[in-house]
């Protein structure tokens, strides 16, 4: 009985109105001529292919650090892996991604580190430096993906002979390596029944229990108490400025393998400014679960970025079928990205 009051303690207005608008377009979505099957299917993929991002909150909000705005960081690494790994011409696509996420999280715990040294140094700032780390690495590179060497067709624009794509076509390299992996359909086919990405969900719950496993580890235990009472942790002799530093690391990697996981998903890399509102949606989603700005769980990752994701999965076609030729799902997927961190962050000193 005292666990189900204090779940329902947990529940507040916005959580009820995003179940409410969820479960609302859903319905309406067979009127509109719709396939709910594929709408649940669709939540099912964006769910599996986004989790991971979301779940590189964990270790930063409990290391202390708060929501990561700076995952830009961890999934520039990631993309930065991916593209080496096209490039080396890798035919085996499990090599391929293999390869891909180790480069990219090797890139990644790198920047992490450096990254948590200077969250080290604005102790009381870091939601607002992460995020103009996020916005600054994006702008980097979009100067460095027109600078750097890279000499594969698939990477670069044939007619310049150098500079990246825009999107590039991971379909002959390592895309939907996850999704195909012991996926199956039900009530129909493909098209027109609920595909399920056995393989990608399996993935995104494999890294969940990893996490789950590392909180309960000696290392994990001391991160999370640095990150709630640093006074404590100091007394009996932890580095809190050591935990923040491997739980930045960490969070940087999780963004790295990621963003390699959701790109395999979507069949495409984006690079240049598509990444940018990623962290903001990651924060979002987990935020949506439960989490505050001091404390997350596996529980909060599993339950937000399925809610965010099935909202977005849902709500979109939903709004484009009502008010064809129009701008407004981009509008909606901004309001409750940023609604709900709005809403999360004046919770969070108890207002």
């Amino acid at each position: 009985m005292q666990t189900i009051k204090k779940i329902f303690a947990k529940i507040s207005l916005p959580h009820i109105i995003i179940v409410v608008f969820f479960l609302s377009m859903l319905a309406a979505a067979a009127p509109l001529g719709l396939s709910v099957r594929s709408l649940i299917g669709d939540t099912l993929r964006r769910w599996a292919m986004y989790g991971i991002l979301v779940l590189a909150m964990v270790p930063a909000i409990q290391s202390g650090i708060g929501p990561n705005f700076g995952i830009s960081l961890g999934i520039v690494g990631g993309l930065l892996g991916a593209t080496v790994s096209i490039e080396m011409g890798l035919t085996n696509p499990w090599v391929a991604i293999i390869v891909a996420m180790l480069i990219g999280a090797t890139i990644a715990s790198v920047l992490g580190i450096l990254y948590g040294l200077l969250l080290n140094k604005v102790k009381g700032s870091e939601m607002t430096v992460s995020t103009y780390v996020g916005f600054s690495v994006i702008a980097f590179m979009n100067i460095m993906w027109l600078s750097l060497p890279f000499s594969s067709g698939t990477l670069i624009w044939p007619l310049a002979g150098m500079g990246m794509r825009n999107n590039i076509s991971i379909i002959d390299s390592f895309g939907h390596v996850f999704n195909n992996l012991f996926s199956f359909c039900l009530l129909g086919d493909k098209t027109t029944g609920i595909f399920v990405p056995t393989g990608l969900i399996l993935v995104f719950l494999a890294a969940c229990l990893a996490m789950w496993l590392f909180l309960r580890s000696k290392t994990g235990i001391a991160m999370s108490a640095a990150g709630e009472n640093p006074q404590f942790t100091r007394a009996a002799g932890i580095s809190g400025n050591k935990m923040r530093i491997i739980g930045t690391a960490i969070s940087t990697s999780l963004g790295a393998v990621g963003i390699i996981v959701y790109a395999q998903s979507y069949g495409f890399l984006q690079l240049y400014n598509a990444p940018l509102m990623m962290g903001f949606h990651s924060v979002a989603a987990i935020l949506i679960g439960g989490a505050s700005t001091k404390k997350a769980t596996i529980a909060n990752v599993i339950i937000g970025a399925f809610l965010f994701q099935g909202m977005l999965a849902v709500a979109l076609p939903v709004v484009n079928k009502v008010l064809p030729e129009s701008n407004l799902p981009d509008v909606i997927r901004i309001i409750i990205s940023n609604g709900i961190i709005l809403f999360a962050l004046s919770k969070s000193k108890g207002g």
